[in-house]
């Protein structure tokens, strides 16, 4: 159902207030870049210092920006299985095409809990669900076995997978890749997660450079194997700075750099370090998205 080249799209913000006019601007650039589908409010949305009514605003400027050109998949996850069942309502209502939902972060429940977790959800909201696994994030692995058996739910159609293990991923997908398309959560394993069978990469770097990370998807998809090596290859330097520190630091000092929008996070996240902040302008530089 989803698959290419999906940004992880970041919320600018504007003297403490989401820049409504820099957030449309920035989701034309990922529509004329070729991005597949688009991810407000999820992890490099900020939104965990998002409250509940900056997050209906996104997930609502996104729907009028957007116009139905690309599906919207729109974060809605929460560490409380009922915040999260009305949240998705919200984006069920306004109009998305389906929600990404992160597992439970500092709960730590165990499988079965993650298990009931996601299916309270669906069974409340009956819209297309992307399974969220950053264990880095949030404490808890969703495993295999556990990802096998949410594949039956119909709602459950994809999963974005950030644990860094690609046995961990092959296993998803000799287990249920019949049920679940498998989507990379990290710009780095791209192309190894495409060739075990991965379909696409919620990415942080398409937010500035979407072309070729849309051609690079779409490369692989036509069977080019060279093109699409070759373009991973080129862009892994920029995707390797964009966890210079934490995400989603560097990509919006970027896009700042780039002048697409202000230098402006919330707090506890920091601005980088200036050593860093010569090595991002460097990368971008190199990359030629700065002078």
């Amino acid at each position: 159902m989803f698959r290419g080249s999906i940004v992880a799209i970041v919320t600018p913000f504007k003297n403490g207030r989401i820049d409504e006019d820099a957030f449309r601007e920035l989701i034309e650039f990922q529509i004329e870049g070729g991005t597949s589908a688009l991810v407000p409010c999820g992890s490099t949305g900020e939104s965990a210092t998002l409250d509940f009514e900056e997050h209906k605003k996104v997930i609502d400027i996104a729907i009028d920006a957007v116009k139905k050109r690309i599906p919207i998949i729109a974060g809605t996850g929460s560490n409380s299985t009922g915040e999260a069942i009305e949240l998705t309502e919200y984006a069920k209502n306004a109009g998305v095409d389906a929600t990404l939902q992160v597992t439970p972060y500092y709960n730590k429940p165990s499988q079965e809990g993650l298990y009931r977790h996601f299916k309270a959800i669906a069974d409340a909201v009956p819209l297309p669900q992307v399974l969220y696994n950053v264990p880095g994030r949030t404490g808890i692995n969703m495993l295999p076995e556990t990802v096998a058996r949410l594949a039956e739910l119909n709602e459950i159609v994809a999963i974005k997978e950030a644990s860094g293990n690609l046995g961990q991923m092959a296993e998803i997908i000799s287990l249920a890749g019949d049920k679940i398309t498998l989507l990379s959560g990290d710009d780095n394993l791209t192309l190894p997660v495409l060739a075990i069978g991965g379909k696409g990469v919620i990415s942080v770097a398409a937010n500035i450079a979407p072309v070729d990370t849309s051609r690079m998807l779409n490369a692989w998809d036509k069977g080019d194997i060279e093109e699409a090596k070759g373009l991973f290859y080129k862009l892994l330097p920029l995707c390797q700075a964009m966890f210079y520190e934490t995400n989603p630091v560097p990509v919006k000092t970027s896009l700042a750099l780039m002048g697409k929008i202000g230098d402006e996070m919330r707090l506890p996240l920091a601005p980088l370090s200036q050593a860093n902040l010569d090595r991002l302008k460097k990368a971008l530089r190199d990359y030629g998205l700065i002078a």
